[in-house]
């Protein structure tokens, strides 16, 4: 006979076995977050800055370093985002305003900065996959932006994909791992 007494919480019942890869609610741990991934949360608060503030790309640099957890970051892909955006946010608008269904001013600034991140990244970031772009955008948009800003941005860059990308759009619908993009 075992001494069930041993497998009891303080409070008298049953302790609760612990699981890998869940909190002590039982829900999913996040996995850990990438260098990459990290790299766009600090480019995603600098454009933030730039779009709110205006404060420029050197400022928001110099900060944005002496944040905690930046070491944990891609500094490379960090610099390419902030000031990629930055300096391209022209031809970045150009490319997402047809695509809205209003004006760019109503946007969140949140999910305009997201869109910036994932066209660049679509365009001068080769080596990550459209798919990859995609789903870090729309995770940074449910992560800090709005309720359903997520949704508005999977559109436009799911819109977006096809042409910035077509060839690697067209292997993925040709294979079946992605659908058209819903015109």
């Amino acid at each position: 006979m075992t001494d069930e007494s041993s497998h009891l919480s303080p409070a008298g019942k049953p302790a609760r076995q612990s699981r890998t890869g869940l909190t002590s609610t039982g829900a999913r741990k996040a996995a850990a977050k990438s260098v990459r991934s990290r790299a766009r949360e600090f480019a995603l608060q600098g454009l933030y800055q730039h779009l709110v503030g205006g404060n420029d790309a050197a400022s928001i640099d110099a900060f944005t370093r002496d944040l905690a957890g930046f070491h944990k970051a891609d500094s490379a892909h960090y610099d390419a985002l902030l000031h990629g955006c930055i300096e391209h946010a022209a031809e970045l608008d150009a490319l997402i305003v047809p695509l809205l269904d209003r004006k760019m001013e109503e946007i969140s600034p949140i999910e305009h900065a997201v869109m910036w991140i994932g066209v660049y990244e679509m365009q001068h970031c080769l080596d990550v996959p459209w798919r990859v772009v995609l789903n870090e955008c729309i995770e940074l948009a449910k992560e800090f932006g709005g309720t359903d800003g997520h949704k508005y941005v999977n559109g436009i860059l799911n819109g977006l994909a096809p042409s910035l990308r077509s060839a690697e759009v067209q292997a993925d619908q040709a294979s079946g791992k992605s659908r058209p993009a819903a015109a």
